[in-house]
């Protein structure tokens, strides 16, 4: 092997360390972990009529609702998502890229949760549905509804500037 010919097979491994080690540490990609942004706070109202706060992050728009909590990997234990609809009417969710138990509640224009569906499964694309037509759908952590003795019936209080 000639010199020229030795600095070549030398040359092109040093060239691809350098492209491999220039790579990006961050994965751009959906499957990215997100951070749940809280931005407002909804109360469930307890048998005794004494309200339980929930920080919630909103989604109400087409994306947010899509979106939901897919690839949010923790949540604090009275935190969730709120989701707004325009109307009342039978919904359907399921539990593609969510990487938590969820409990869901699907709560009527009048306030009142119709139906719960408690301990999701992550990553299910099972349809959890309500029956009952429901404006809103809160998702809180898995188990959370047995802790704090939430039911079908109880109200919810929704801000204003939430429920809007």
């Amino acid at each position: 092997m000639t010199p020229s010919s030795l600095r070549s097979w030398l040359v092109l491994p040093a060239i691809l360390l350098l492209l491999w080690g220039c790579q990006s540490e961050t994965d751009p990609s959906p499957a990215t972990a997100r951070e749940l942004v809280v931005e407002d706070t909804i109360e469930f109202i307890q048998k005794d009529g004494q309200p339980l706060p929930l920080e919630v992050a909103l989604a109400d728009d087409n994306d947010e609702r899509a979106a939901g909590l897919m690839q949010i990997r923790s949540m604090g234990e009275n935190q969730g998502m709120l989701f707004v609809f325009e109307d009342e009417q039978p919904r359907s969710f399921w539990m593609a890229n969510t990487p938590l138990a969820l409990d869901m509640l699907f709560v009527n224009e009048s306030f009142e949760i119709v139906t719960i569906h408690r301990n999701t499964q992550p990553f299910s694309e099972r349809n959890f549905t309500s029956e009952i037509p429901a404006k809103y759908v809160i998702e809180v952590n898995g188990g959370y509804t047995i802790r704090h003795d939430i039911q079908e019936g109880m109200r919810v209080r929704i801000n204003a500037s939430a429920s809007e």
